[in-house]
């Protein structure tokens, strides 16, 4: 399934670093969310993406976003993941079933058992506004990450 700007938000329930539930649902008529799904933690790319957010995280503070990475990697590696390169947000497992919640946004890559780069916005009704997906092996830029937040304040982005 691929979801386009101004769908719904598929809901989803993850375990997080903390070994806590994290739902999708909660944040609805609170805050926005923008999802960051990753391959895997402790990998290159991966870990420079989310350290770059790390350093940047008042873009989305400021914004008041709730910020949450996902990658298929289990809730002990995501711990040590997070505790070790001090992320400050949520940091989730899709591990099982494997790859769910990537399947449901559609990016997850089959032929690895990995989710893509994929980076969903998702504004107070749960609607999608803003969306961007990378190629394997290419980093996102935070020039996306501040169009990608501009379209919580203009409504709809068509990119």
């Amino acid at each position: 399934m691929t979801l386009i700007i101004g769908d719904e938000a598929p809901n989803f329930e993850l375990i997080n670093q903390f070994g806590e539930t994290v739902k999708l649902s909660d944040f609805r008529d609170q805050k926005p969310v923008v999802l960051v799904f990753y391959p895997l933690s402790f990998s290159g790319i991966c870990t420079g993406e989310l350290c770059e957010i790390r350093d940047n995280f008042a873009k989305f503070d400021n914004e008041n976003v709730e910020l949450l990475a996902i990658s298929v990697d289990s809730k002990f590696v995501q711990k040590k993941f997070a505790d070790e390169e001090g992320y400050k947000f949520s940091v989730l497992s899709d591990f099982w079933p494997h790859g769910a919640v990537a399947k449901a946004y559609g990016v997850f890559l089959e032929e690895s058992g990995i989710a893509n780069r994929a980076t969903f916005v998702i504004n107070i009704e749960g609607i999608l506004t803003a969306k961007f997906v990378t190629a394997p092996g290419q980093a996102r830029s935070q020039d996306e990450y501040d169009r990608a937040l501009a379209s919580l304040q203009v409504g709809v982005n068509r990119d």
